[in-house]
């Protein structure tokens, strides 16, 4: 399982590249064993190029479903084949090939032409999940700029109402939407303000849509990691915050995404989560949350 220390790293670049990282981080549990959970299902997956995003995709293809992601291209173009390479690999039979889509997730537009694609290759959306986040550390809410409070509200919040705006007429009784919170909104990170505040965002988010589209069938649900050993660490953290990732937590280490994956797993999938509208699920290592 993980480490309790990685070694210091950083990157210069966001969204951070998971192919660099080390050691890399473990998208799927060795001893893992599918049971066909989404046979016939189809997911769109945003930042499902690494980290959580391609633990998810993995699981999903396991499980049966055909996958597309987003990625943002230059940046992740080596992360994309890799994950396109592995859910080639997974595909089991009846579903079709994976999907990565280039798209800078911030704007209306592209959000629109992204679900097009996908209905346009599939037919329809069975899954959506909202999972794509940057982040970047400020000493005091005074650094912060304009440019950058945009950049990361279009990334993290804005992106998902625009997705689910336009999926969501391609979402039968029965489909679910699954967005990615964070620890950070229960107990606040002061380093991370305006990424903070997105999270918190998204978990309003999820209650208000989840009542909206209850009477459509249709379940809204998130998940709330702790940390986790994904590209978005090196990539607005220094070496020595690398070093001490996780320590804080009751378990004193940071999770891998495959430990967060299931959670998605979970919500996605009908027949274990028919019940389960509104909620956030807090794979974190221990802390204590009371929201």
């Amino acid at each position: 399982m993980a480490s309790n220390k990685f070694p210091p790293q950083s990157q210069k670049t966001q969204p951070g590249k998971e192919h660099v990282m080390d050691p890399l981080p473990q998208t799927i549990h060795a001893d893992y064993k599918p049971s066909n959970k989404l046979k016939g299902k189809v997911a769109l997956v945003t930042g499902g190029d690494s980290g959580i995003g391609r633990a998810v995709c993995l699981c999903f293809a396991k499980e049966g479903a055909t996958v597309a992601f987003t990625y943002v291209k230059g940046h992740e173009d080596r992360d994309k084949d890799d994950t396109l390479k592995m859910l080639l690999e997974a595909k089991t039979g009846g579903a079709d090939d994976p999907l990565a889509i280039a798209a800078d997730i911030g704007f209306d537009e592209n959000c629109k032409q992204v679900v097009e694609l996908v209905v346009k290759e599939y037919g329809r959306i069975d899954v959506l999940v909202n999972n794509a986040a940057e982040q970047h550390l400020t000493d005091s809410v005074e650094e912060i700029t304009q440019q950058q409070i945009e950049r990361v509200f279009g990334t993290n919040i804005f992106s998902q109402f625009f997705l689910v705006k336009h999926a969501l007429k391609h979402m039968k009784k029965g489909s679910s939407i699954i967005n990615s919170t964070s620890v950070n909104a229960y107990n606040g990170n002061p380093e991370a303000l305006d990424y903070t505040a997105t999270k918190g965002a998204i978990v309003s988010f999820t209650r208000g849509l989840s009542q909206q589209v209850a009477s459509r069938g249709i379940r809204v649900n998130a998940v709330a990691p702790g940390p986790v050993w994904t590209p978005i660490q090196p990539a607005s953290k220094c070496g020595e915050m690398i070093e001490k990732l996780g320590c804080e937590v009751p378990m004193k280490r940071a999770a891998q995404p495959s430990e967060i994956a299931p959670c998605y797993l979970f919500l996605a999938t009908a027949q274990d989560s028919s019940y389960f509208t509104g909620q956030v699920l807090h794979p974190n290592g221990g802390e204590i949350v009371n929201a």
